[in-house]
């Protein structure tokens, strides 16, 4: 459609707040251990686990999960590799994305979700939120995980959207901001932790409540 405007996000830590929620299964399963630096092994086993390879998501998890445990000297009970996995359908829904969504949807853009997860586990997440994209692409589908490009190359497969009246809105320099530059996209980070980077984005924001104005800036009304 001619002026059409599509916004896509990366869901966790962007539309989910997933270290409250990854937070909460690890302290669960070693509360022993400091969850600080827990959350920080996490963060740093689950890209490697990830690039390269197109393994369903609750692998990832189950795999970042023994990793931890190996690198901590803890034990991981069989039952419990799952965790991750079953907790993530109540991670929580971060409380301003379902208004700011709502009023894109209403001024007439197109939402898409570009996600390092399984299927049904971003379905579950999107029914939390309560507001529907018009299109999701999942590690699943891209086959990869990102930063690597599979999910945009999927995304213009599936559009055909005109790559001047579109914007990725994301949290993660890595996975997000950073593959956004390298492909020439617009962007706008969403820093909810008041981190400094230097990578180009076309606007900056603490959360979402003032995102649909700012896409507005972004790219215009046709």
């Amino acid at each position: 459609m001619s002026g059409e405007r599509w916004a896509s996000f990366d869901c966790y830590g962007t539309l989910i707040d997933w270290e409250t929620g990854i937070r909460s299964v690890l302290g669960r399963l070693w509360p022993t251990l400091d969850p600080e630096a827990l959350m920080v092994s996490y963060q740093e086993i689950e890209p490697t686990i990830q690039a390269g390879r197109s393994i369903p998501y609750r692998e990832v998890m189950a795999r970042s999960l023994a990793a931890i445990a190996e690198r901590h000297g803890a034990s991981l009970r069989p039952a419990d590799e799952g965790a991750l996995a079953e907790s993530l359908p109540s991670w929580p829904v971060f409380p301003e994305v379902p208004g700011a969504l709502s009023r894109l949807k209403e001024a007439g853009w197109s939402l898409a979700i570009l996600s390092n997860t399984d299927p049904d586990l971003l379905a579950a997440s999107i029914e939390a939120i309560g507001v529907r994209p018009d299109l999701t692409i999942t590690a699943a589908e891209a086959g990869s995980y990102k930063p690597a490009h599979g999910h945009w190359k999927r995304f213009f497969e599936r559009t055909g959207a005109d790559r001047a009246r579109y914007v990725h809105v994301a949290a993660s320099l890595f996975h997000d901001i950073a593959p956004a530059a390298e492909l020439g996209f617009s962007a706008v980070w969403i820093n909810r932790k008041a981190e400094h980077s230097d990578l180009p984005r076309a606007a900056e924001l603490p959360d979402l409540s003032e995102l649909p104005a700012t896409l507005d800036a972004v790219i215009p009304r046709g």
